[in-house]
């Protein structure tokens, strides 16, 4: 029993010690190909904003048309520019099938993970890791990840730098930490989860909703939104994928919310949502793992 005990005591600090500052700051030297450096936060950008929002605007797009046949209620809301445009989008796809009528044609549903695929060329899901005792990780699935493609996205809820977090903290190994101290706690269980479903709740306008809490199930509407669980690289095993920040902007299509990962933890219309993105440093392969640098050193 004791060695079971010191056991499972020994892999969780495998896994753990990656976001232990202590553990970090004595360890960093020892491993320079897992830091990543940058000259200043503002120079933090693998690809430009409006490359990461060009993308996300296609994948959610593609993933909305998909789901028109729950989509009634929204569209009812929405004006009717926003209403022909996707009547443009679906014409495209659906010859001679008006928008109100296609949840009546739509014969099949594709899976969000396809859509995926046959938007970006590639598709992703977690995985047991290849990596010792480290769990979960992230694996692209099918097809060929470009460089500088955004890759995932890392779901969870929007902390500002005073807002509490300390309970949700304890024991929890998936608080990113943004450059300017914003945090993000892409926790799926306990009282993490808790805290983004209530925040969900709360922003929901009516049949809008302001996120996607599915990344918190099994079922994802979103493909991208396993970033938490892209595992640190090693002297073995260096960086694919690098994490980049994204403030969506105000002008972010209000029926295409309910694909973001993302929450803010306090209701303030004043600062934009922070997403995190991934992105490919290199060209990824079928069945390649992803790593990611934890650790962006700031000259």
């Amino acid at each position: 029993m004791p060695g079971r005990l010191l056991r499972g005591l020994r892999q969780r600090w495998r896994r753990y010690k990656y976001r232990f500052v202590p553990w970090i700051a004595l360890n960093l030297g020892h491993n320079p190909r897992t830091l990543r450096y940058v000259p200043e936060e503002s120079k933090d950008k693998v690809i430009s904003d409006e490359d990461v929002l060009g993308t996300l605007l296609k994948v959610f797009q593609a993933l909305f048309i998909n789901d028109f046949n729950k989509q009634s209620d929204i569209l009812t809301m929405l004006p009717e520019p926003v209403k022909s445009k996707y009547q443009d989008l679906l014409s495209v796809q659906h010859p001679r099938v008006k928008l109100l009528e296609y949840r009546h044609h739509q014969q099949s549903i594709f899976k969000p993970e396809e859509i995926l695929y046959k938007t970006l060329g590639f598709s992703v899901a977690q995985a047991t890791s290849s990596l010792i005792s480290a769990g979960k990780g992230v694996f692209v699935t099918k097809g060929l990840v470009p460089k500088g493609a955004v890759v995932s996205m890392y779901p969870g809820t929007v902390y500002q730098k005073y807002e509490p977090i300390f309970f949700q903290s304890i024991g929890n190994p998936f608080i990113f930490r943004c450059l300017d101290g914003v945090l993000i706690d892409g926790n799926d269980k306990g009282i993490s989860k808790v805290v983004f479903r209530s925040c969900n709740g709360r922003d929901r306008l009516g049949p809008l909703k302001m996120s996607d809490s599915t990344w918190l199930t099994s079922e994802f509407h979103n493909p991208l939104a396993v970033g938490q669980y892209v595992n640190n690289c090693s002297n073995d095993r260096p960086a694919n994928v690098c994490y980049q920040e994204f403030d969506v902007p105000a002008v972010f299509p209000i029926e295409l919310k309910q694909y973001l990962p993302n929450i803010a933890y306090s209701f303030d219309k004043e600062s934009p949502l922070r997403c995190v993105v991934l992105v490919a440093l290199r060209d990824i392969k079928q069945g390649e793992e992803l790593f990611s640098n934890y650790y962006t050193i700031v000259s």
